[in-house]
């Protein structure tokens, strides 16, 4: 079973982050919500509270197969701003383990030059944050290890192109066709 961390900071966009950990459930992945702060109560950017499973700092991400990064502001910016997060990323980029960003999260993987000969995508106006990327059109782009995804109005595509890359196209299909994308 592939296992999914969602990061969840104050200020992020409800539906990218709750679009996906529902997709990938329907995928029978193991999903961990994650909270950036110290507490598991997290609010969204439109004062949606989730509660999250767990905290950074508890969780072994040697058995993680994908970090999520969902877009919204301020939580890409609270995101961005977490060293032990982008140690994180980086590491997962070094060993080739997959990271999939939305909206405005792409822009983290940029500023860290992990996009660098990639196509991505993100919302519209922090291209010029994607540094090295080929920026493509299109809802969600799988690129190697990296998947990203233009926006909230994205969020069912990119969470069935993380279904692709981490199992396979066929069941990508078949959940898409089960929700009637």
């Amino acid at each position: 079973m592939k296992k999914v961390a969602i990061f969840f900071a104050d200020g992020f966009e409800e539906i990218e982050a709750l679009t996906v950990v529902d997709v990938l459930r329907r995928a029978k992945m193991e999903v961990t919500l994650v909270s950036m702060k110290g507490i598991k109560e997290v609010y969204g950017a439109h004062k949606i509270a989730v509660v999250t499973e767990r905290f950074f700092d508890d969780i072994n991400y040697e058995a993680i197969d994908m970090l999520v990064l969902p877009g919204g502001m301020p939580g890409t910016s609270r995101l961005a701003e977490s060293k032990p997060l982008q140690k994180l990323i980086k590491k997962f980029n070094d060993n080739g383990k997959c990271i999939a960003a939305i909206c405005a999260a792409p822009s983290i993987l940029g500023t860290l030059g992990l996009l660098d000969g990639k196509n991505a995508v993100c919302y519209p106006g922090y291209e010029d944050k994607l540094r090295g990327a080929t920026i493509v059109d299109a809802g969600a782009v799988i690129d190697g290890n990296i998947v990203t995804g233009r926006s909230m109005g994205s969020a069912v595509e990119f969470a069935l192109a993380i279904v692709e890359r981490l199992e396979s196209k066929e069941l990508a299909d078949s959940i898409a066709k089960s929700i009637v994308f």
